[in-house]
């Protein structure tokens, strides 16, 4: 046993455990998305990205080992005062990530602790410029201001703010009970709008559709006197035609030896007919010396009638 002590006391064995240590110190694996930053001696040497790197045993030694991943840090609850002067309790979530792992080192303590209470003052700062309806109505614009506040404020600790979102944003309950009785308000106004402009727009269909009748029974009037008029044009035109044509062959007819003694024969008619109507009329009847000969009254009819033929002919 003391032969196998002394052997692996020996120098060489020494110095082959102070390889195999020394080797085993100065060998690093920098995880993805992380960096070591490296001092030598108490002085910043280094960086090292993710893979293998290698440093001086004793001499070299790891400061920091900063995340270059994404963070989300909640940022807590806290008061603040709006433009029209409402106490407002707003708390959201701050993402943000490390870009220079000298600056977040080295250029401030507590990154962390910083960027977060950077956030609740940029925060108030943002609120105090804009009026309690804007905070609801244009979070998407402060948020965006919160941000570019923050990395102005933020770019020598290497770090970089994402975004920030807030989560709540909570007013006093008596501005909670006038917002809600205001947004009673609007949806009872809206309803009565909406209402009206129904009763509006039935009111102005109904006088529509009434005018439309109107035109439409005007129409069918103004047609049908069209109609009833081209009708009695018609009825006329036949009935004249008729009757001239009637005149026509009665005067052809009468031209003819047969059609003259037709035409005694029915002045002779009419002229008995005439005087019996007369004696029914009145008791009392005044008569020329020759009034009741027919034969001189067929005469007289049939004298007119040969001038009158006699003047259509000249």
């Amino acid at each position: 046993m003391g032969i196998v002590f002394e052997y692996l006391l020996t120098t060489q064995t020494l110095v082959l455990v102070l390889i195999v240590i020394g080797l085993k110190s100065s060998i690093k694996f920098v995880p993805q998305n992380r960096a070591y930053v490296i001092e030598r001696f108490g002085k910043y040497q280094s960086t090292k990205e993710a893979g293998l790197n290698f440093i001086l045993p004793f001499i070299d030694r790891i400061s920091a080992d900063r995340s270059l991943k994404e963070k989300a840090v909640d940022v807590p609850e806290q008061s603040a005062i709006t433009k029209d002067n409402i106490s407002l309790s707003v708390d959201g979530v701050l993402y943000f990530r490390v870009l220079d792992p000298y600056k977040a080192t080295y250029g401030i303590d507590d990154y962390v602790f910083a960027v977060t209470q950077l956030a609740q003052t940029t925060m108030r700062s943002e609120l105090g410029k804009m009026e309690l309806d804007k905070t609801f109505e244009e979070r998407d614009i402060l948020n965006t201001n919160i941000v570019a506040a923050i990395n102005e404020a933020a770019g020598p600790w290497g770090i970089q703010v994402l975004r920030y979102e807030i989560k709540d944003i909570v007013p006093p309950q008596s501005v909670m009970e006038a917002m809600e009785a205001q947004m009673k308000a609007e949806r009872v106004k809206r309803a009565q709008i909406l209402e009206s402009e129904g009763d509006r727009q039935s009111a102005i269909n109904r006088a529509e559709g009434a005018k439309a009748s109107v035109v439409l029974a005007a129409e069918a009037e103004r047609e049908e006197q069209v109609l009833r008029a081209e009708g009695e044009a018609k009825a006329i035109v036949a009935v004249a035609s008729a009757q001239a044509e009637s005149l026509r062959q009665v005067g052809q007819a009468a031209a003819t030896e047969e059609g003259q003694k037709a035409v005694q024969l029915d002045l002779a008619t009419k002229a008995i007919e005439a005087k019996l109507a007369i004696a029914k009329e009145s008791s009392v009847v005044l008569l020329p010396d020759n009034g009741t000969d027919a034969a001189s009254m067929v005469t007289q009819a049939m004298t007119i009638i040969s001038t009158l033929n006699k003047n259509v002919a000249s």
